[in-house]
């Protein structure tokens, strides 16, 4: 029987570069997609350019999905620790076209690919978007989730 495929999820609040890339690497990950509407960060490391250079210096793909972030009223909502209205936003993102498009592109990523994490800023994946895009493959392809812990500040 083929081994079930796996989808590792990982937020870089209060953690250092260095700390989420050892981490990716210990779990195996071999493609980290960037699930952020806006792929910048005022954390040293987390921008898009950044972080891409520092993945392939470790032989870890990066691909940005932009439409799976959340727009900025759930970035706002999560903020301010209103995941019932986070909940609600996301969910009516995820019926646009491009949100559709990308959730099928990552959910061919995770069956073909090797092992992939999806990132986001929350440290806590209850408090993140991430755990939608991550549930919604578990329930429609099996796959398993495992969310990742990097070393804090």
């Amino acid at each position: 029987m083929a081994k079930a495929k796996k989808l590792f999820t990982i937020g870089y609040e209060q953690t250092p570069a260095k700390a989420v890339l050892d981490e990716l690497r210990r779990a195996g990950v071999k493609l980290l997609v960037d699930v952020r509407a806006v792929a910048a960060s005022r954390r040293p490391g987390f921008s898009k350019s950044q972080l891409a250079a520092s993945l392939d210096e470790r032989g870890i793909s990066y691909l940005h999905l932009r439409g799976l972030g959340t727009p900025k009223n759930g970035r706002e909502a999560a903020r301010s620790g209103d995941i019932k209205a986070l909940t609600k936003i996301y969910g009516a993102h995820l019926k646009t076209p491009q949100a559709k498009e990308e959730m099928d592109e990552l959910a061919t990523l995770v069956k073909k690919s090797g092992p992939v994490c999806i990132l986001c800023y929350e440290r806590d994946h209850k408090d993140c978007h991430r755990k939608f895009i991550a549930e919604i493959i578990h329930d429609r392809d099996g796959v398993k989730i495992e969310n990742l812990i990097a070393s804090q500040i």
